[in-house]
Formats: C-alpha cells, sequence, structure tokens
C-alpha cells in the first residue's frame, strides 16, 4: 500500500499507546494528523487476537492496565463512548508461597494489610501516604525531569523511588509483605539491587489502591480501538500496512512523531542527526527480554491458595530473595531455573474470552535479551508449583520468544517490551542528554516512544508529552 500525497501539518509513525495519544493531543489543538502504521491493525502493544484455538481471545502483548485507568492524559478522553469498557477483578493480584498462603494486592489498603501480619501498620502508612500524593505528582513522575509542581511531596516520593527494592524491602520483615513487593518491583525488568528498582513497585501499589488493575473487555485491542475512534472522531486520519523505511516514503508535514525505539530511530533518520547525538542513539541500552505463553485452558486454574483464584494477576515467585536471584542471573545472561512468572488470567471476569466454562490465560518470565532458549516447561512447573493439575488442563497453547516477540512489534528490541532499560544510567538520558529528551537534534522530528520518559506500560504519556514539545515548537501552541 502507498500513501495518499497530501500534506499534514504532524505525521505520527506507529500506533502503540504513546503513537495514537501523540497524535490526539496535536489533532486536538486543530492540526490534521497522519498515523501511519506498518501492521495491518493498529494497537503496537495493543492487540488480541485467536492465538490457540477459535473462540478462545488472547492479548498478544499488555494485558491488564492499571496505568491505562490511571492515565493523566487517557482519563481526560470519552473512551467509553468509543466501547471502551473496563472489567475489575474481585482482586488486583495474588502472591502465592509455597505453604499454600498468599498474599493480596486489593484495591483495599486495610484489606491488603491484614494479610501482612506484624507489617501491617508499616504497609497502611506506606499507602495512606504514597495514595495521598500520587493524584498531585502523577503527571510530573509520568513525565520528562522539570521542576515539580509539588516540590516537597515529590521529594517525599522520590527518596523511596530512587532507592534499590532490595534496600527498600528491609522495611518489611514478614515473607509476605517483602514477597508482595519483590513482585511488584520486578516489574522493573532488571536486578532488584539496582538504584529506582522500588519506583516501579510502589507506582503499582498505589494506581491500583487507587484505580484498580483493570482488564479491558474484549481484550487489549479495545483500548486501541477506542484511541483510534476517537482520534477519528476529531479529524484525524489512520494508514496501516505501510512500513516506512525511509523518510522519503513520508508525506509533506511541518512535525514528524516516531514512535519506534532508538534502533529503528537510527535507520529512518540517523542521515540527519547531528554525531553527537547520533552518538548517543547509537549507545542506547536495552534490557531483558521476555518469553511468553497464551493457553487455552479446560478451566480455571487450580490455584492452592484460594486467593489466586480470585486475582486478574498472579505473580510466581515465592520469596523476595528467590525472586531478586533470578532476576539478577538472569540480567547476567544466565537463564534462572525458577523464573519469576507474571501470570494474567483476563477470562475469570472477561466472559468473552472464552467458550461457556473454558478460559484463557497468560504469562512471561524474563529472559537474557535476544535469548532463543524455550521457556515453556520452566514457566509450566512454576505455575504447576502453585497450582497442582494445571498441566491437565491445557488445551492449546502458543509459545512466542524474543525473536517472535521482536517480529510482532519491533520496538521490543531482543524481547525487550519496555523499550529500553529504565535504570539509573538511563532514567535521566533516555533515548539521549538533552535539555528535552522527545527532540531530536534534526528541526521538526521528534520521539514519542517508551524509550522516552516515563518509559513503557500502557498510559500513553510518552506521546503525550512529546506531543506538547512540538506543538510548542513547531506551531507555538503551549499547553500547561
Amino acid at each position: 500500500m502507498t500513501l495518499q500525497k497530501r500534506d499534514y501539518d504532524a505525521v505520527v509513525v506507529g500506533s502503540g499507546p504513546n503513537g495514537l495519544a501523540a497524535a490526539i493531543l496535536m489533532q486536538q489543538q486543530g492540526l490534521s494528523v497522519l498515523i501511519i502504521e506498518g501492521k495491518d491493525n493498529i494497537g503496537g502493544g495493543l492487540r488480541s487476537a485467536e492465538l490457540t484455538l477459535p473462540g478462545f481471545t488472547h492479548d498478544v502483548c499488555s494485558a491488564i492496565h492499571p496505568l491505562a485507568l490511571a492515565s493523566p492524559f487517557f482519563k481526560t478522553l470519552p473512551l467509553a463512548d468509543f466501547g471502551l469498557e473496563y472489567l475489575q477483578p474481585t482482586l488486583n493480584a495474588a502472591h502465592p508461597f509455597d505453604d499454600g498462603t498468599a498474599a493480596i494486592l486489593d484495591k483495599s489498603i486495610k484489606n491488603t494489610a491484614d494479610y501482612l501480619g506484624t507489617d501491617a501498620g508499616a504497609y497502611n502508612a506506606l499507602m495512606r501516604e504514597l495514595t495521598g500524593a500520587w493524584p498531585l505528582i502523577d503527571q510530573d513522575a509520568l513525565g520528562p525531569f522539570r521542576f515539580p509542581r509539588h516540590p516537597l511531596v515529590m521529594a517525599q516520593f522520590g527518596l523511596k523511588a530512587l532507592s534499590s527494592a532490595e534496600t527498600f524491602v528491609k522495611r518489611f520483615k514478614t515473607k509476605e509483605a517483602r514477597g508482595l513487593f519483590g513482585g511488584m518491583a520486578a516489574h522493573a525488568i532488571q536486578p532488584l539491587s539496582n538504584l529506582g528498582t522500588t519506583a516501579i513497585g510502589l507506582v503499582l501499589m498505589a494506581t491500583g489502591h487507587l484505580k484498580g488493575w483493570p482488564v479491558p473487555k474484549g481484550g487489549s485491542v479495545s483500548i486501541a480501538n477506542a484511541l483510534a475512534g476517537y482520534f477519528k472522531s476529531i479529524g484525524g486520519t489512520i494508514e496501516t500496512g505501510i512500513y516506512i523505511k525511509s523518510l522519503d516514503q513520508l508525506p509533506s508535514a511541518q512535525a514528524v512523531l516516531f514512535d519506534v525505539t532508538p534502533k529503528q530511530l537510527l535507520q529512518l533518520a540517523g542521515h540527519k542527526f547531528s554525531s553527537i547525538y547520533k552518538w548517543q542513539l547509537e549507545r542506547y541500552r536495552y534490557g531483558m527480554g521476555v518469553f511468553k505463553i497464551d493457553w487455552a485452558l479446560d478451566g480455571p486454574i487450580p490455584f492452592t491458595a484460594p486467593e489466586c483464584r480470585r486475582a486478574g494477576t498472579v505473580h510466581l515467585g515465592n520469596t523476595f530473595e528467590e525472586i531478586a536471584a533470578g532476576e539478577q542471573q538472569t540480567s547476567r545472561g544466565h537463564q534462572a531455573e525458577k523464573p519469576f512468572v507474571l501470570l494474567a488470567q483476563q477470562s475469570l471476569f472477561d466472559s468473552s474470552r472464552a467458550p461457556e466454562g473454558k478460559h484463557t490465560a497468560r504469562a512471561y518470565c524474563h529472559v537474557p535479551n535476544g535469548s532463543m532458549q524455550d521457556m515453556t516447561a520452566a514457566i509450566e512447573a512454576q505455575v504447576e508449583r502453585f497450582a497442582p493439575g494445571f498441566k491437565d488442563l491445557i488445551l492449546a497453547k502458543n509459545t512466542m520468544n524474543t525473536a517472535q516477540i521482536e517480529t510482532y512489534n519491533p520496538n521490543y528490541i531482543g524481547g525487550d517490551i519496555n523499550g529500553g532499560i529504565i535504570d539509573l544510567g538511563q532514567l535521566f538520558t533516555r533515548p539521549a542528554l538533552r535539555w528535552s529528551p522527545y527532540k531530536t537534534s534534526a528541526k521538526g522530528l521528534y520521539i514519542c516512544s517508551s524509550s522516552t520518559p516515563p518509559g513503557g506500560g500502557v498510559h500513553g504519556m510518552c506521546g503525550y508529552n512529546a506531543g506538547k514539545k512540538a506543538l510548542s515548537d513547531v506551531f507555538g501552541i503551549d499547553l500547561k
């Protein structure tokens, strides 16, 4: 397919949540905006498909969406008018242990704390503080480095968030509190000894208490479809099935925003960049990859701990120490024998995902970037460890190694679903050390992917912030 040659004010390459957010923001200001998507369907990480058997709908990448519901930008959009319905699991998450018990993340702080024994008071105080602070700092925490609107509140959060998870967890004594926090912090996809790994754990817990960890009815693609529907309703244009390999393919526009990572950006526009900017992009670092399995099941997963049967997400890693050891080993290029597994069971709360009486589930573990090792047996052993009889329920499965994940979405370099490691070395230089991380060294060219602040997750804030920068630079539109 070829593009119709007409002029636009702005063109966005890529239709992931960040590309859609950037396009929507600029179209809202009365500009003419075109989104170009290489695949036949929009969405990036927001796609759903029958990966196993007819009638079983699986999320190809992202599945549970606490940051989508809590996004400062997405919550301003009338997405329900375009078919988006969020379903709330009975429990946000559960974390089982080998003794048959489990810790939980409930929307209620008190209910969560009740599972943490002698750590209940410490958890209650921490989360009361964080849930009070988050609405004041969400835009600053989910944006580029800048002077915050509430500096004292942000500083108090930052002092906690920038610590390593291994240091932060020392405030807890029980295996329940330590394990629960370890599972949350492991979403950082890096060793828990790294500075800054506390941040993701705190954000996921706080948003879970404030907004829940919702499941979009019908699959994650429902979020992409709603964003696209709204974008088109205000005059935006989307072209699919056009893979951009050269800037020459693009129609004339005053601003072009790329929902791609540094590797693809260099391939597309490296010849346009200054030597120092190009040098920085060439040294951008990608993190661990993932190996993923989707299952069609003959029934719900028979977890030993009853709490796990009521949770949308289940973290399988037992103790904090086991999770930390596995993540450290994997980050060094050696696959853990018992990997930390992140499992979602959406069909428990969304009956549209599977035929009556049947279920879907998906799980992934972290692997060395680019690893081709088949982790099917290791992941299924971890599920069976906490849910004896699970394997007997498997009707069909679909697996994706790091190469297949990158083929599905070229932004997932070596299976890295975060668009690059978000360690302290790249927290403030993502993707390069510049006054604005979204502005490239070439006039009119911007990057709006998860390789910019605040990083991975379905929140659209990378695109929103890049769109704001382009609006100011190119069109003289300054938004608060």
